[in-house]
């Protein structure tokens, strides 16, 4: 199994480290960047969920004249998130023609594949590079096999042709992605990038394609790389692949930032793949964002849907608290909570979280025991049972996370 041997080269982002060993989530925003206010309320909405770098669309010039006042805005608000501007096909144009677009960004995003086309290319691409050094910015060359380097695809395709063992059109195309990143990449060092404000994507959208990728990305460069199953679908469909994906890789140690590209539920809120990269990375065991709830399936002894109903409250007060506190109790992302149905595993499981009730399944005696750090505090009974657990969980925050 690759253990990802290669030492990572640290890349700072705003006020963000990638490269250093902690895996960083990233999201977008899929408002119309030239609507300042309601990009700045779902940047909010998304820092606010626990990502920790947001990317946006700077497609057009409003939305390059935009991007200061939103940046403005949002630091009056408190919000430092570091802001990445996404560029394809004129990001030459408008960094230059709005250099405190250039300037507030904490990195660019640009696509080596429709970055320019013919002569035009590598004139547009060192462009973008001199202005990421005059303001010392990082860029992410970020490869998509939906958009290929067209003169390098048809070369590769020229030599395949002519191998004496050629590849399978799916080989082919997972060699010319992974070149067409690390030659851009060489090429804006050669301009005077310093390796140290590069990161590397090449992203697919089938799971096996990709793993194969950062396989070998992992082994072929030392640049920080961003992971993420592209298009990766809506509800299951996409939180399954992505997660069936990035776990492998995150697994051999490969990946440095993830963003989860979930198309979203019609009225559904953007800050869903926040929550599934999140919960992604803590069941991995690798970084902890939230308390996480346990809480069982259910089976015939469990006929009543109060204890579903009581994990989803408790899970949602927790996601609504976490802003407030992750400031005022730190660690508290590492607590433990169960909701369990009835008496078989029940009591087990709440001693073994930091706080935990058990609920009585059906023909059980109508308590329910709470427990706190492995012993029991309280015995619950009545109409409010919920409302008091709440109220237990909230004072146990309080009392052990300062």
């Amino acid at each position: 199994m690759n253990q990802n041997k290669i030492k990572r080269v640290p890349v700072t982002v705003g006020d963000v480290v990638v490269g250093n060993g902690e895996v960083v989530v990233q999201s977008m925003t899929n408002t119309d960047t030239a609507d300042i206010q309601k990009t700045v309320e779902q940047i909010y909405q998304l820092w606010q969920s626990g990502s920790q770098l947001v990317r946006i669309t700077v497609d057009k010039e409003a939305a390059a004249a935009a991007v200061p006042e939103i940046i403005d805005r949002l630091g009056a608000a408190g919000c430092n998130v570091p802001v990445i501007g996404d560029f394809h096909y004129n990001g030459h144009d408008l960094l230059t023609k709005y250099p405190n677009c250039a300037k507030k960004l904490a990195k660019y995003r640009i696509n080596p594949g429709n970055v320019g086309f013919g002569r035009k290319k590598d004139e547009q691409f060192a462009q973008i590079i001199a202005i990421a050094i005059a303001n010392k910015k990082p860029v992410r060359i970020g490869a998509n096999w939906g958009s290929f380097d067209q003169k390098l695809l048809a070369k590769m395709m020229d030599e395949n042709n002519n191998s004496e063992h050629p590849l399978t059109n799916d080989k082919l195309m997972e060699n010319a992605l992974i070149e067409s990143a690390l030659s851009s990449a060489k090429q804006a060092q050669a301009l005077g990038l310093a390796a140290d404000k590069i990161i590397i994507s090449c992203k697919v959208s089938t799971v096996q394609a990709l793993v194969s990728i950062y396989q070998i990305l992992a082994n072929s460069c030392s640049y920080p790389l961003h992971l993420g199953l592209t298009e990766a679908g809506m509800g299951s469909k996409g939180i399954v692949a992505s997660t069936a994906a990035l776990s492998i890789l995150l697994q051999q140690n490969i990946g440095d930032t993830i963003r989860i590209s979930l198309t979203p539920e019609p009225g559904q809120s953007r800050t869903q793949e926040v929550i599934v990269a999140q919960e992604l990375l803590q069941s991995m065991g690798l970084k902890s964002f939230a308390p996480m709830v346990t809480a069982c399936p259910g089976c015939g002894r469990t006929t009543s849907e109060f204890f579903q109903e009581l994990a989803k409250k408790t899970t949602n007060h927790i996601r609504d608290n976490m802003p407030e506190w992750r400031l005022k109790h730190p660690g508290v992302e590492d607590m433990s909570v169960a909701v369990m149905g009835c008496i078989v595993n029940g009591p087990g499981e709440s001693k073994h979280a930091d706080i935990g009730i058990s609920l009585p399944g059906t023909g059980e005696t109508p308590t329910s025991p709470v427990f706190t750090q492995g012993k029991k505090s309280h015995t619950l009974r009545g109409e409010n049972i919920a409302d008091e657990f709440l109220t237990i969980l909230d004072d146990f925050v309080a009392s052990n996370y300062n």
